[in-house]
């Protein structure tokens, strides 16, 4: 089964709330075995909405509206596709019920209006709604599904876990599931990524293998769909293998997992401790870190060392480094994280100095960064990163790259 989800309402078009319900329907729906190929947002207009429904019916078994069920004049879904449909509204006694229930619990005056939320398409299944006042429905018709719900999640995500699920698990009669997994990379783009696994990816059919490019990493999400989780389990562990037999350098986590947080947990297994000195990312690494719970076990402390004189004055960058060679440079970033690191007498010291933008700083180019990690009793590590995005940027893929060469140069030996 494919499905479309059109939600319906001029303020999604006008970017005043956000469409989490398509977010949240696609995930579900893939749970049941039925492909989303489209979303479609139309505004509260009869003519656009028709446009809409019948182009959906030309690619879609089912078609899942939500919105336009409410009591005003602009709450047009159902009217409009009762027309479309040939068929008409009827009173349905139990959601009328539902809806004087609701008014009198919560203690407010019922319009007339209110009265049209309770009609519903001619021999559609009712889906109630336990947590607000207009019913879904779910509707057949020539070999053909569509699904009304309402707007506001919190009543339309609850009736379709408990009632819109249901039925379209009865109209399919074999439920087959999708199951997904997502390989997270860093250090590597997605065009090099892509090349890398390019064969993998032109043989793809069941599981699929889709890559997605955000905020400076890449993951793939690997999809397979059967009606057993174990067998679908087994195929996704096929996939991985090929993949990870060439990207597994550059894997870090699954899922919903990031870099930060794969960090604290490696540190936190390996009971090792951890100070930071930062200047161009201005607290960011521990602002992080710490929004982790149990980061006081592994983060001993850090310093923002935005200007020159807290460099010296707080963490002994000698005189002769900031004249000679500066605070972007390999000298300061290796005097930071040693002198942070025997400061707070933590494991592992670890320093972010460099460019962040707008353009140059101390004559070094916007984008150069120095990362220094300083290890008890072992030589300090140095890595130069040449970033080509804008301030914010280059300081968030400052932090990522941090969390990166601390678990894939020094926290894997330990």
């Amino acid at each position: 089964m494919n499905a479309e989800i059109i939600a319906v309402g001029s303020e999604l078009l006008l970017g005043q709330i956000v469409n989490t319900n398509a977010r949240f329907l696609s995930e579900q729906l893939a749970e049941v075995g039925v492909n989303v190929y489209y979303h479609t947002v139309v505004g509260d207009n009869s003519t656009r909405l028709k446009d809409a429904l019948v182009l959906a019916e030309k690619r879609a078994d089912l078609v899942i509206f939500t919105g336009g069920l409410g009591p005003t004049k602009d709450d047009l879904t159902k009217e409009t596709i009762a027309n479309h449909l040939g068929t008409t509204l009827e009173m349905n006694d139990d959601a009328f019920q539902s809806i004087k229930e609701y008014f009198h619990k919560t203690k407010r005056t019922m319009t007339p209006n209110n009265e049209k939320q309770a009609l519903v398409l001619k021999g559609s299944t009712v889906l109630r709604n336990e947590n607000g006042m207009a019913p879904g429905m779910y509707f057949s018709h020539n070999g053909r599904h569509y699904m009304l719900l309402p707007g506001p999640p919190f009543e339309m995500e609850p009736m379709f876990e408990k009632y819109g699920k249901v039925a379209i698990e009865k109209t399919l009669g074999r439920k087959e599931t999708i199951h997904s997994r997502v390989l997270r990379f860093f250090g590597i783009g997605e065009a090099q990524l892509e090349t890398e696994i390019e064969d993998i990816i032109n043989e793809q059919s069941n599981p699929t293998v889709a890559p997605l490019a955000s905020d400076g990493e890449v993951t793939l999400r690997l999809t397979a769909k059967h009606e057993s989780k174990e067998i679908a389990g087994e195929m996704l562990d096929r996939v991985e293998a090929k993949i990870m037999k060439i990207l597994s350098p550059y894997f870090y986590g699954y899922d919903d997992t990031s870099l930060m947080r794969e960090l604290s947990d490696r540190l936190k297994e390996k009971e090792l401790s951890i100070a930071v000195a930062e200047s161009l990312t201005g607290g960011q690494f521990q602002s992080q870190l710490t929004n982790i719970s149990g980061a006081g076990s592994i983060l001993k402390g850090g310093i923002v060392c935005y200007t020159n004189e807290v460099k010296k004055e707080l963490l002994s960058v000698s005189k002769n480094t900031l004249s000679i060679h500066g605070a972007v440079s390999e000298p300061c970033a290796k005097e930071l994280a040693e002198n942070v690191r025997e400061l707070f007498k933590s494991d592992l010291g670890i320093s972010f100095t460099g460019a962040a933008g707008p353009g140059p700083h101390e004559g070094m180019p916007q984008g150069t960064v120095w990362i220094g990690i300083a290890e008890n009793g072992k030589e300090t590590r140095t890595f130069l990163l040449n970033l080509g995005g804008g301030r914010n940027a280059n300081r968030n893929r400052t932090v990522k790259y941090g969390c990166y060469y601390l678990l894939k140069e020094i926290i894997k030996d330990k």
